[in-house]
C-alpha cells in the first residue's frame, strides 16, 4: 500500500496536469453552445496493456533444466530452472506479475554455457498503439544488471526501431561513445540519445537492481527540479522540433548484451553464475490521442482513444465522414492554458475556406461524396488538401505543410533501388546487394557495376578453383584450359579439342598475365 501511494505521488504532476477537459457547454451571446479544449488522457501503468516477446527461441531457461549459482555464492549450485515445474520456471510473464512482500518473481535466461559465444538476448514489449512516456522507464534485474544493454524504440509497431539509450560499465569499450548524464543535458540537447554507466557498474546483486531510462530528468530540464513548471514543458513539447515524438513509442526493445560479472573479467571454470533475471518493469504513460481525447480503453485486445473533436481511429488520427471540410490536424498545447482543439468541421459547410496550405488556388466540390477537395496541387504534392507527396517525393521534416519545398524528391539510384519511390523517411527499396538511404552504395561482400553484384571469389579463401587467380573479388582469371566462374570446367571437356595445343600450357605466367591484360582492359571500356 506504501508503494502504491508513493507511485501515485510520484506521477502526480504528470498524471492530475492540465489538458483534462476536451469540451464545456458555455453560454454566449449567441446562445448556448460547446466550446472545445485540447485534451489528452490521464498517465497509468502501460505494462497492464502490453505483450512481451523474448527472443532468440530458447533463451528463456529451463528447456532443458539446468541448474545455476549467484555471484554471492558462485560454486554454490543448487538452484535449478525447470520450465515443466511451475515452482522452478522463469517465464517472461514473471517480469509484469504482482510480487508479495519480500518474493521477487522474475524472467530468467540461460547461463552463459556457450562461453566466448556471446549471451545475447532481447526483450520486446508492444501496444500496439502509440504512447507518449510520462515517467521513468525501470527495469529490475535480479542478480546483478548487465554490464551492456541497448534500450530501441519503435514509431511504427515495430517494424523499423531506432536506439534510445545506451547503458554499459565503459561506453568507450563497449559502444564507442563517451558516458553522459541526462542531467548534463541542455534544452538544446533534451532528446540526444547518450550513453550512461550509471546502470551498469557491479554494485552487488542485493543493492543496485534497477536500470533506468530517465524520462523525469528530460522534463525537468524545461519544467524545473519538481517539474512545477509544466506550461513551460508543454510549451516546449509543442514548439521544438522532435521533442514530442522523442517521448512516443509503439514498442520498446531491451538488447542484454553482456550479462553482469560480478567482477573485472569472466571465471570461465564456473559460467553457470552468469545470466540475466528481470523480475519486474515498470513503463508510465498514456495513450497518445493527438489531443482528441481525455480517454483511452482497453477494447478488443488494444487500447483505444474515445476520440472528440469530430475526430475518429485508434489515435484520433483522422477526421470523421462528412467532417472533411478540412485536413485534419492534431491538438496545441497552445495557447496556454487550454491548447487549440483544430477540431474537425462539418463537410459542406465552409466551402470557401477549404484548406490547400497554399499548393493549390482552386477548390472543387465533389457531391456524390460530399467533400471539398483541391485541385492541380503544386511543389509535388497530392491528396484532398494537397497534404501527401507525389509518389517519387517524401516529406521534408524540417518545413511545414504550406513551404513550397515541403516534398523532396526521393532521388533512388536506378541502378541500385526497386523503383523510384522512397519511405516517409527518403530510404529508398534497395535491390539485394544495395544499401544507403538511396541505394548507391553496396553490402559487404558486393562491388559496384552499374548495380551491386556479388563477389565471385575471395583473395584468403581462395575460391578460384584449377590454378585461377581472384581478380578485385569480382571474377577469377582462369589459366588456359579451364573456364568457368570459378574456372572449375576443363575446356578440354566441354569443347573436346586437342589438349595438348593450345590448351595444354595450364596456367602459363604468360598467359595469365595476357588474362589480366584482357580484364582491365575491358573494364576499361565498360567505363
Amino acid at each position: 500500500m506504501l508503494y502504491l501511494a508513493a507511485l501515485l505521488l510520484h506521477c502526480l504532476p504528470l498524471a492530475m496536469g492540465q489538458y483534462d477537459i476536451c469540451k464545456s457547454w458555455v453560454t454566449t451571446d449567441d446562445g448556448p453552445s460547446w466550446e472545445f479544449y485540447a485534451c489528452q488522457p490521464k498517465a497509468m501503468r502501460m505494462k497492464d496493456y502490453v505483450t512481451v516477446r523474448v527472443d532468440p527461441a530458447g533463451i528463456t531457461c529451463g528447456d532443458p533444466p539446468e541448474r545455476f549459482c549467484t555471484h554471492e555464492n558462485p560454486y554454490l549450485c543448487s538452484d535449478e530452472c525447470d520450465a515443466s515445474n511451475p515452482d522452478l520456471a522463469h517465464p517472461p510473464r514473471l517480469m509484469f506479475d504482482s510480487e508479495a512482500e519480500g518474493l521477487a518473481t522474475y524472467w530468467q535466461s540461460v547461463t552463459w554455457r556457450r562461453y566466448p559465444e556471446p549471451l545475447l538476448a532481447n526483450i520486446t514489449l508492444s501496444w500496439n498503439k502509440s504512447i507518449e512516456l510520462t515517467d521513468d522507464i525501470v527495469i529490475t534485474f535480479e542478480y546483478g544488471r548487465p554490464t551492456a544493454m541497448m534500450l530501441e524504440k519503435s514509431l511504427d509497431n515495430g517494424r523499423t526501431w531506432h536506439p534510445y539509450q545506451y547503458y554499459a560499465d565503459d561506453c568507450m569499450e563497449a559502444f564507442g561513445m563517451p558516458a553522459r548524464r541526462v542531467r548534463d543535458l541542455s534544452a538544446s540537447s533534451a532528446n540526444r540519445v547518450l550513453c550512461t554507466e550509471e546502470f551498469s557498474r557491479w554494485a552487488g546483486s542485493k543493492k543496485e537492481k534497477n536500470v533506468h531510462f530517465q524520462v523525469r530528468d528530460r522534463f525537468a530540464i524545461f519544467a524545473g527540479p519538481d517539474l512545477k513548471n509544466m506550461d513551460n514543458l508543454y510549451t516546449r513539447l509543442e514548439s521544438a522540433k522532435g521533442l514530442k515524438d522523442f517521448f512516443t513509442v509503439t514498442d520498446l526493445r531491451m538488447r542484454l548484451l553482456r550479462p553482469a560479472l560480478g567482477g573485472t573479467y569472466v571465471q570461465r571454470e564456473n559460467l553457470y553464475k552468469y545470466f540475466y533475471a528481470v523480475s519486474n518493469i515498470e513503463v508510465t504513460g498514456r495513450c497518445k490521442c493527438n489531443l482528441h481525447a481525455n480517454l483511452c480503453t482497453f477494447r478488443e485486445g488494444s487500447l483505444q482513444c474515445e476520440c472528440e473533436h469530430n475526430t475518429t481511429g485508434q489515435d484520433c488520427g483522422k477526421c470523421k465522414k462528412n467532417f472533411r471540410s478540412r485536413s485534419w490536424r492534431a491538438g496545441s498545447y497552445l495557447p496556454l492554458p487550454n491548447g487549440s482543439p483544430n477540431a474537425c468541421a462539418a463537410a459542406g459547410s465552409a466551402f470557401g475556406n477549404c484548406e490547400c496550405y497554399g499548393h493549390s488556388n482552386r477548390c472543387s466540390y465533389i457531391d456524390f461524396l460530399n467533400v471539398v477537395t483541391c485541385v492541380s496541387c503544386k511543389h509535388n504534392t497530392r491528396g484532398q488538401h494537397c497534404q501527401h507527396c507525389r509518389l517519387g517525393f517524401y516529406r521534408n521534416s524540417s518545413a511545414e505543410l504550406d513551404d513550397e519545398n515541403v516534398c523532396i524528391e526521393c532521388n533512388c539510384n536506378q541502378m541500385g533501388s526497386m523503383h523510384d519511390r522512397c519511405n516517409e523517411t527518403g530510404y529508398c527499396e534497395c535491390r539485394e546487394g544495395a544499401t544507403g538511404p538511396k541505394c548507391d552504395d553496396c553490402l559487404p561482400n558486393y562491388y559496384w557495376r552499374q548495380g551491386c553484384f556479388p563477389n565471385v571469389c575471395d583473395d584468403e579463401l581462395l575460391l578460384c578453383q584449377n590454378g585461377g587467380t581472384c581478380y578485385q573479388n569480382q571474377r577469377c582469371i582462369c589459366p588456359v584450359g579451364f573456364k568457368g566462374v570459378l574456372c572449375q570446367q576443363s575446356r578440354c571437356e566441354a569443347d573436346k579439342k586437342d589438349c595438348d595445343g593450345a590448351y595444354g600450357a595450364r596456367g602459363s605466367p604468360s598467359a595469365v598475365l595476357l588474362a589480366v591484360l584482357a580484364l582491365q582492359l575491358r573494364a576499361w571500356v565498360d567505363l
